[in-house]
C-alpha cells in the first residue's frame, strides 16, 4: 500500500538539504527503488519534504540508508506517515 511521508525538520536549510541529496547520490540512492515522487519545498532556511513510496517497506529499506546522512548533518525530527487512498497523475505537457 503506498504512503505519504511528509518530513518538516527544523532548520532545514537549501544548504543542508543540497549536501543531504548528493550524499544520497554518492551511496547511489538518489533515486531510490519503490519512491514514486519526492518533493522539497518552502522557504530556504525552513524546507519541507514530501515523498510517496510504494510502500512502508519500501521506504524503511531506503531510510537505513537515509538516517545515518540526516544524523551526521543534525537534521532531526520523524516524518508523518499517511496511507494513500488514491493517486492521479496529470498528463504530461506536450512540447512546442
Amino acid at each position: 500500500m503506498a504512503v505519504v511521508l511528509r518530513f518538516a525538520p527544523e532548520g532545514m536549510t537549501l544548504e543542508k538539504y543540497r549536501e543531504i541529496i548528493a550524499k544520497l547520490d554518492e551511496t547511489g540512492v538518489g533515486s531510490p527503488a519503490g519512491r514514486l515522487y519526492h518533493v522539497c519545498f518552502g522557504d530556504e532556511n525552513n524546507l519541507r519534504v514530501s515523498d510517496i513510496w510504494d510502500s512502508m517497506e519500501s521506504f524503511e529499506q531506503f531510510g537505513q540508508k537515509l538516517m545515518p546522512i540526516l544524523q551526521e548533518l543534525g537534521v532531526e525530527g520523524k516524518p508523518e506517515v499517511l496511507e494513500v487512498q488514491n493517486i492521479i497523475e496529470g498528463a504530461k505537457a506536450q512540447a512546442a
